[in-house]
């Protein structure tokens, strides 16, 4: 998931295309698992980098609302 996250998509749906062929989830709940994800510690210490850009994303998200 976090290797699908660091690549570059183009193009509207490409993403959630790939989502289903790759991992065989739907979007919602691919977004489901990955929001969950961030907040494993292990996935802190693989990829840092991608964690805390996609944690700042969600808080500045959820920050909106």
């Amino acid at each position: 998931m976090l290797a699908l996250e660091r690549r570059g998509f183009s193009g509207p749906g490409a993403k959630e295309r790939a989502v289903r062929e790759e991992l065989g989830l739907s979007p919602v709940r691919y977004y489901q698992l990955l929001n969950a994800l961030l907040d494993d510690t292990r996935a802190l210490a693989h990829d840092p980098v991608t964690v805390n850009r996609l944690r700042r994303i969600r808080e500045s998200r959820r920050s909106e609302r």
